[in-house]
């Protein structure tokens, strides 16, 4: 098949064409971010980069087979301060690229994807363009994280896909977790500060609430397993932060190496307890003596943690815990992606650019009903 990319990120799609067999032929796409076109490259360095969709001539790919995009969300997002609701912004002339694309192109088959929270007016007109309504699917089903997602497509027979039972505590590299999803990946908006997720319920930020295990084999807490929250791009300022519990035993000295200056060691904390605790993840990750030096250690205690002093409800036992933020190869599984395929740029850029893709799992399920029709 002949494959026309918008919005190509890091070239997802091109994985879930894999992942549902079908063969590709071309695949061209149109991407401006260096790092995410970089990731693309490694992985698959046949796709021709094009650049920006505003300067494209689709009219050259009359003959493709299939269109496929997500046009950036930035702006119709929920996380964003005064997000475009009408059809007269740029996120919507974005959009429309899309269509042009479309229409330009002729391709057969067309596969659209925005986030689900974006404001009815826009999802109407969206439908109005492209002539078909949403399916909303949950990445829940197929990874470990809750990322609803609508996707306008003329593919027929589309599905819900079976619920794989893939909870967080799966793709962590240590620890247990009793929460089952981590909330899903996504950029960081414009106006979103981590003490928004307190206040207003406007940014995510990650925290793997884990069940505590005492030293010598003894359980407290009784924390039952479910949903953890959205990872987002941004994990390296104030996000996707892990909790990782201490035997009581030991001191409680030392300065953390992965809370460094800039990523909002205070905030950071503070955003996964108070009331909006439920809206975030945190995991326990018992650790020795040694790596403990190297560590900021916060106390629990009757389901408060003291934090510089001040204290704050969270649910974790009792004990000692040093906090972590979710690593790219744990955000890369939860985008169901291969092991290592943002590798080659920062880890900044790494959560970036996974905030920005596909749950692969999901297109694959999708584009899966291609052959359907063909044979």
């Amino acid at each position: 098949m002949k494959i026309l990319s918008l919005f190509d990120g890091i070239s997802c799609g091109r994985v879930a064409l894999e992942r549902a067999d079908i063969p590709v032929e071309r695949y061209v796409a149109y991407e401006i971010d260096k790092y995410a076109k970089a990731i693309s490259a490694k992985n698959y360095p046949d796709i021709e980069q094009c650049g920006d969709v505003f300067d494209g001539d689709f009219t050259q790919y009359k003959g493709f087979d299939l269109l496929i995009g997500g046009s950036p969300c930035t702006y119709w997002s929920i996380a964003k301060n005064n997000r475009e609701t009408t059809c007269e912004g740029e996120g919507y002339k974005l959009f429309m690229q899309y269509v042009r694309a479309l229409r330009e192109s002729g391709c057969r088959w067309f596969l659209y994807e925005n986030n689900y929270s974006i404001h009815q007016n826009i999802k109407d007109a969206i439908s109005d363009e492209l002539g078909v309504q949403p399916i909303m699917i949950n990445s829940s089903l197929v990874s470990a994280q809750t990322r609803k997602r609508c996707y306008w497509t003329n593919i027929p027979n589309i599905e819900q896909p079976a619920d794989r039972g893939v909870l967080l505590k799966d793709i962590i590299e240590s620890g247990e977790s009793f929460l089952q999803k981590a909330y899903a990946l996504t950029t960081r908006c414009s106006g979103a500060i981590p003490s928004d997720t307190l206040k207003r319920h406007r940014h995510t930020m990650i925290a793997e609430p884990v069940m505590y295990q005492r030293p010598r084999g003894k359980n407290e807490g009784g924390i039952k397993e479910g949903k953890a929250p959205t990872v987002t791009s941004h994990s390296y300022e104030h996000n996707n932060l892990v909790v990782e519990p201490i035997p009581l035993n030991t001191t409680a000295d030392g300065k953390a190496k992965c809370l460094r200056a800039g990523y909002g060691t205070k905030d950071g904390i503070r955003n996964m307890v108070g009331n909006n605790y439920d809206r975030r993840t945190c995991v326990a990750i018992p650790s020795d003596d040694v790596a403990l030096k190297q560590k900021q250690i916060y106390k629990v205690e009757s389901g408060q943690i003291d934090i510089k002093g001040k204290l704050y409800p969270i649910k974790l036992a009792d004990g000692y815990y040093i906090i972590r933020k979710l690593l790219p190869i744990e955000c890369e599984r939860l985008q169901t992606l291969p092991e290592g395929y943002t590798e080659g740029v920062s880890d900044a850029q790494r959560i970036k650019a996974l905030g920005n893709g596909w749950t692969v799992e999901v297109i694959a399920h999708i584009l899966k009903h291609i052959k359907e029709v063909k044979s």
